[in-house]
């Protein structure tokens, strides 16, 4: 029994550890935009190049980018943000595929553990910015709507960017979720859909924006 427990205490350290090291090596970055996307869409992809735009609007206006760290949309992310004065933040993960570090970050993390790398996601954000992605990337726009939708986060904006890659999904949800009263009509207004880094820029900003304001007020 005691040789049982001796691998789940290691466990529970290295997940402490992973946590303390990624709260303090973050801990002067303010609010930040997370920016999700896929890992195989290469620079000729559209949406590759509106990561990039996106990156550098954002950075240019001094709101630090944090991505995974990988390839694909998350380098054209952090490639647009990277020299611009703002932080450019890579918080990378092992896996079997398609992670491999870009050369785009300020701040590079690593994690063996991916529901500690999710709360470094949403501690620092004042937006999330959806691309078209895979399963990975669902996971992390629905968890983020989860949050926001019961109250553990303080609401931010939640962008879906592109309208031909996500509209079947939304529709699913309206025709389907809400047909049959899994989610309310206020549940479909946690999030905006657009087709463009400077729409989606533009909500970012002017929430961040309204919470500087809040700041300034107290």
């Amino acid at each position: 029994m005691e040789e049982i427990k001796v691998p789940e205490a290691w466990r529970v350290l290295r997940i402490q550890s992973e946590l303390v090291d990624g709260i303090e090596s973050l801990s002067g970055l303010g609010g930040a935009v997370s920016v999700f996307g896929s890992a195989r869409l290469q620079p000729d992809s559209r949406y590759y190049q509106e990561a990039i735009e996106l990156g550098e609007i954002l950075g240019k206006e001094g709101v630090p980018i944090i991505t995974g760290g990988g390839p694909g949309i998350m380098e054209a992310a952090n490639k647009g943000c990277y020299g611009t004065g703002a932080t450019s933040v890579g918080l990378n993960i092992s896996l079997p595929l398609e992670q491999n570090h870009n050369a785009f970050q300020d701040v590079s993390l690593d994690f063996r553990y991916f529901f500690v790398r999710k709360f470094m996601f949403v501690k620092h954000a004042v937006g999330f910015v959806i691309f078209p992605g895979g399963y990975g990337t669902l996971d992390e726009l629905f968890e983020a709507l989860t949050l926001v939708q019961t109250n553990k986060v303080r609401p931010f904006p939640i962008v879906l960017l592109g309208t031909s890659y996500w509209q079947g999904l939304l529709d699913w949800l309206r025709e389907t979720m809400l047909t049959h009263g899994c989610v309310s009509e206020r549940d479909l207004h946690l999030f905006s859909l657009v087709d463009d880094a400077e729409s989606a820029a533009k909500i970012i900003l002017q929430h961040a924006r309204m919470l500087q304001a809040q700041e300034i007020a107290e």
